[in-house]
């Protein structure tokens, strides 16, 4: 597979996204800016400015009509795909790790960071797209709906499940977390009127230990259904855990900390990047930093190959949601986008192909 390479940041990467259509893919980094991508040539579309800080995190809305961001200057910036210009900035006591659209796209969920006295949260803002035009993305709420305040361990990164029925979030501890984000009404009798006041739950409903402790979960990504999700730890393992009651399904071990793992759609793969920081090495070399993307076998857990490339730890990995490429973003500024080869969709375990023949 020959990589497009696309240089558009100076500095390392956090995050990379393909929009629902996989024709897109939208990256961030350490340099304050975003950058939009054709995916199927790796041109460069355009940037969106206005962030003060490194930024962190990027999620496409499922309409790919709004495009969220958040950053270490404290805010959640969201922009109109089309035009470029930024249409909210909602602003935090602490740094935002991680964004993420609903299924639906009707919310959007913010991570924050634990610091200087303020305890780490997970806050969810209702999203608005107008009446169908695209002039009025100006007009959303001001404030979070629901706000979740992580007393025991902060969150690193969380997303939704299926239908948007759950939070999942992942923790520095190594454990991992599913919260009901419904805001329910409740009634409250004042001289004998009835008024509906919104009870915000938040609750946590499950909580477990998936990775080792005190070993931070780095990535959360969902399967195309949103029933099963992967995580992505410093305890250098990845696991497959469903969505309904954490149940863990799979492990993949690898010989790294792992910084970003992916499910693909079309095959039974899932892909796991990560790699020693340069500070955890003393010789980092691109095969002792172990800089490569890793494919297991969803199933079986068995590693089938490794794609080489970045001369850095790999800091995030997407792929498109046709499952006909994948894209790694490093600590070395580029990101590089892999079209699969017809080999990569015709390799079998003679297990699946007796089940072909069945």
């Amino acid at each position: 597979m020959r990589p497009i390479l696309l240089s558009g940041h100076e500095r390392s990467l956090n995050q990379i996204r393909f929009n629902r259509d996989g024709d897109l893919l939208f990256s961030v980094a350490k340099d304050k800016i975003v950058c939009a991508w054709w995916s199927a040539n790796g041109e460069r579309l355009g940037t969106y400015a206005g962030h003060q800080g490194a930024i962190w995190t990027v999620d496409v809305s499922p309409n790919t009509v709004l495009l969220a961001t958040g950053s270490a200057d404290n805010t959640v910036r969201l922009w109109n795909i089309k035009t470029g210009e930024c249409v909210k900035v909602y602003d935090f006591p602490t740094a935002v790790k991680r964004v993420a659209f609903s299924p639906d796209g009707s919310q959007l969920l913010a991570v924050t960071e634990k610091r200087m006295g303020f305890l780490g949260t997970i806050v969810v803002i209702d999203i608005a797209y107008g009446d169908g035009q695209l002039g009025n993305l100006e007009q959303q709420a001001d404030e979070p709906s629901l706000r979740i305040t992580c007393n025991e361990s902060k969150a690193t990164v969380a997303g939704w499940s299926y239908l948007g029925k759950y939070i999942i979030a992942a923790h520095e501890d190594g454990s991992v977390s599913q919260y009901d984000p419904k805001v329910r009404q409740h009634r409250v009798y004042v001289t004998g009127e009835r008024f509906l006041t919104p009870d915000q739950t938040g609750e946590q409903l499950e909580n477990v230990q998936a990775h080792e402790f005190d070993h931070q979960i780095n990535d959360i990504q969902f399967s195309a259904d949103r029933t099963h999700f992967i995580t992505a730890s410093k305890d250098k393992s990845a696991k497959l855990m469903s969505a309904r009651n954490l149940a863990i399904l799979k492990t993949y071990p690898a010989d790294t900390p792992l910084n970003s793992a992916s499910i693909t759609p079309k095959k039974d793969y899932v892909i796991l990047g990560g790699g020693q920081a340069a500070m955890d090495v003393t010789t980092t070399s691109a095969r002792q930093g172990k800089f490569e993307a890793r494919f297991y076998h969803k199933i079986f857990e068995d590693e089938i190959g490794r794609v080489r490339g970045h001369f850095g730890p790999l800091n995030t990995i997407d792929v498109h949601p046709a499952g006909t490429a994948y894209a790694s973003g490093g600590e070395d500024g580029y990101v590089r986008i892999h079209h699969f080869d017809k080999p990569y969709f015709d390799f079998m375990y003679e297990v699946e192909r007796e089940q072909l023949r069945k």
